[in-house]
């Protein structure tokens, strides 16, 4: 019996890196899955028919997670083709770093609606389904610099660290329904963003991880299908570090 058969997932920002690995593993495991993605149609014409072959049903719908009322329709969307929502993989992010005295207005508040906002603005349309179903899983992706801090990425902590109130808040006001609600603070992971970075920089970051190696998109997936499965009916509030031991 896979891990997640049967169950209907909407997985946001999914055309590539931590999001796309998740919708992977989320079919694999027997989910069918609703996604988003922004930018490339390509990607997202391409990740459905990779998400098909698993033999699960798979939609992918343009929309901007950080839109308000772009959220409340995808949810309707998702809703009219897949009749319910089981589990619902809050990922879109975006970095725009810069040291503060340097940082721009827009750099702060695009960040923020991008990374914060719409996690609200998806985990509240969703809330009357997980509600009217008493049950449902809220995965939020935050990530380490959201617990830590980091030079150069104060939008970035700041709009982190705000998914992981975010998250303990909703853990706390909606547990009676039977609706868990936890986040995933990925460390170092290789995505395409991070293969364009100097080998030497990823040498001294890697050499300061007790695993000594980085992560990789799938290992932040696999934390999401058990936080997305019935391995984890007990588990609410709680954010998951997949850092290989580097904030220790």
């Amino acid at each position: 019996m896979k891990l997640l058969q049967g169950k209907i997932a909407l997985v946001t920002g999914a055309s590539k890196g931590i999001g796309r690995a998740i919708a992977l593993q989320y079919a694999a495991q027997g989910a069918n899955v609703a996604f988003t993605y922004l930018s490339s149609i390509e990607k997202g014409l391409a990740l459905v028919a990779e998400l098909e072959a698993f033999g699960v049903k798979a939609i992918g719908y343009r929309s901007d997670a950080s839109d308000y009322k772009a959220a409340e329709q995808l949810v309707e969307n998702v809703l009219a083709d897949f009749g319910t929502i089981d589990i619902l993989v809050n990922n879109a992010g975006i970095t725009k770093d810069g040291l503060l005295m340097r940082m721009s207005e827009e750099q702060w508040d695009t960040v923020i609606q991008v990374n914060l906002k719409s996690v609200f603005n998806l985990t509240k349309a969703a809330l009357k389904t997980f509600m009217k179903n008493k049950a449902g899983s809220i995965i939020n992706i935050t990530s380490v610099v959201g617990i830590s801090g980091n030079a150069g990425q104060a939008n970035y902590s700041a709009s982190k660290a705000g998914v992981i109130g975010f998250t303990k808040s909703v853990a706390l006001e909606i547990g009676s329904r039977n609706i868990r609600s936890n986040a995933i603070a990925p460390g170092f992971i290789e995505t395409e963003m991070t293969a364009e970075l100097n080998p030497e920089v990823v040498k001294g970051w890697t050499d300061n991880i007790p695993l000594k190696r980085a992560g990789k998109a799938d290992d932040v997936a696999n934390a999401a299908v058990f936080l997305g499965s019935d391995l984890s009916t007990y588990i609410s509030g709680q954010v998951l570090q997949v850092d290989g031991g580097m904030l220790t």
